[in-house]
């Protein structure tokens, strides 16, 4: 595949969903591609805790509604979600593109978003980072962390020169009490009931859809979606 123009600049990369499932390095390749490209990565998370955390964010009809739920503990609702991600999408920075991070999670957003994007420049194309299960598990169960630099290892891939010790600081590392594998198996049911039928949406749209293989290296993986990027963005709309 042909690699994207040397300046960056002159490439669009508009609307960009990365999906896989969890431990499918999704966050650590839309940091690379943010970086790249110069675009924002658009999480529903992060627009939550904004509302929440700052009454300069909630001061909209739909923000203030998105608070009040939250201050109950209650669930903000689809409908509510794709508006305040509307809202965002209209922000000066997102005129190039933007990575989607967390939205569509289900089906019902990805029709919603196909249809708010109707006549914009560029459609979302959708690229999924594929990963056999085993790997998934011996990623988030193999995870140590350094407490102090925050440099993240792996027992079965990258482990430290001596065994739960950082190599730069000498500290113990530590592991996160949610990195195992029964909670991993609870990740995978929701990501096969939700996301696992949005892979498929866009899989059904071929010209909008493309799949590398994550069990590689951080930068090959990167190649490979750089150039199923170019290669989509090259295609004509269906």
């Amino acid at each position: 595949m042909p690699n994207p123009p040397a300046n960056t600049s002159d490439f669009l990369p508009g609307p960009v969903l990365l999906l896989g499932a969890p431990g499918a390095g999704k966050g650590t390749q839309a940091k690379l591609l943010m970086d790249e490209f110069g675009i924002p990565q658009i999480s529903t998370g992060d627009i939550l805790r904004a509302i929440k955390n700052d009454p300069v964010k909630a001061n909209t009809p739909e923000g203030s509604q998105a608070r009040s739920l939250m201050e109950q503990g209650l669930l903000v609702p689809d409908q509510l979600v794709n508006q305040l991600v509307a809202t965002r999408l209209t922000e000066p920075d997102t005129a190039r593109g933007y990575i989607l991070d967390g939205f569509p999670r289900t089906l019902n957003q990805a029709e919603w978003l196909d249809g708010h994007l109707t006549g914009s420049a560029l459609p979302v194309v959708a690229i999924s980072i594929a990963v056999p299960e085993r790997k998934l598990l011996e990623r988030i169960t193999g995870r140590l962390i350094c407490p102090v630099c925050g440099t993240i290892y792996n027992i079965y891939s990258e482990p430290p020169k001596t065994a739960g010790v950082c190599d730069r600081d000498g500290v113990a590392l530590t592991h996160r009490a949610d990195d195992t594998e029964e909670v991993f198996r609870e990740r995978m049911k929701t990501f096969d009931q939700q996301t696992a039928p949005v892979i498929e949406y866009y899989r059904s749209h071929g010209n909008r859809f493309a799949e590398v293989n994550g069990d590689q290296a951080v930068d090959v993986i990167l190649q490979s979606i750089r150039a199923a990027l170019l290669k989509l963005r090259n295609q004509p709309a269906a």
